[in-house]
């Protein structure tokens, strides 16, 4: 069961429309490494994770993820919401716009939407948070590609924040294998695939 907290994980309050970063940023909204992908991979990740640890962690970050989604959704949101025509025009936005308006839609800052393609989900738990691991780093790639594009003191802040959870999550995840491990080279406690062990 999930609780819903009306109020987001880091504010984002952002008054300058800024179309340019609108079209970068929605990237982490439903491109390849952004927190849509993330979340629905660690949350579907769990259900074959054989301990009770590493389901607690996957739903944990992916619930956290789902968060990050949010503050996302909120800086797309709050870049485009006041854009003039000119602004829409004389940007890279321009095409995501005549698509979805100034709605927050998940695609990639490509131009590419949202696909189920993005998730790796292979029912090993080591094969599953080692992907973990390769997918934290990828959205810290992007955080700190975003950084590098942004001028906006507002928006740097909350992606700062978010690129810091990644590396949060990233350690989270070693410890988890390493704990994994443990649990499986333990005497008596054996992992069973199903489809290789009958």
């Amino acid at each position: 069961m999930f609780d819903y907290s009306k109020k987001l994980q880091y504010p984002v309050k952002i008054d300058k429309p800024n179309p340019r970063l609108a079209a970068i940023i929605i990237s982490q909204y439903g491109g390849p490494d952004g927190e849509l992908a993330a979340s629905l991979r660690y949350l579907s990740q769990r259900f074959s994770m054989p301990f009770d640890d590493q389901k607690g962690l996957l739903t944990d970050i992916g619930v956290e993820e789902l968060n990050h989604l949010e503050m996302v959704g909120a800086i797309v949101h709050q870049l485009t919401r006041k854009l003039t025509d000119k602004q829409i025009e004389d940007s890279a936005f321009a095409p995501y716009f005549v698509d979805h308006g100034a709605g927050v839609y998940p695609v990639a800052a490509a131009g590419n939407p949202f696909t189920a393609a993005y998730i790796g989900v292979k029912g090993d738990p080591i094969a599953d948070l080692t992907e973990d691991l390769a997918a934290e780093q990828k959205a810290r790639v992007t955080y700190d590609n975003i950084l590098r594009l942004s001028d906006d003191p507002d928006v740097n802040d909350v992606i700062k924040f978010l690129r810091q959870r990644e590396i949060v999550h990233f350690q989270r995840f070693g410890e988890s294998i390493q704990q994994l491990r443990e649990k499986l080279n333990q005497k008596n406690v054996y992992y069973m695939n199903p489809a290789i062990d009958m």
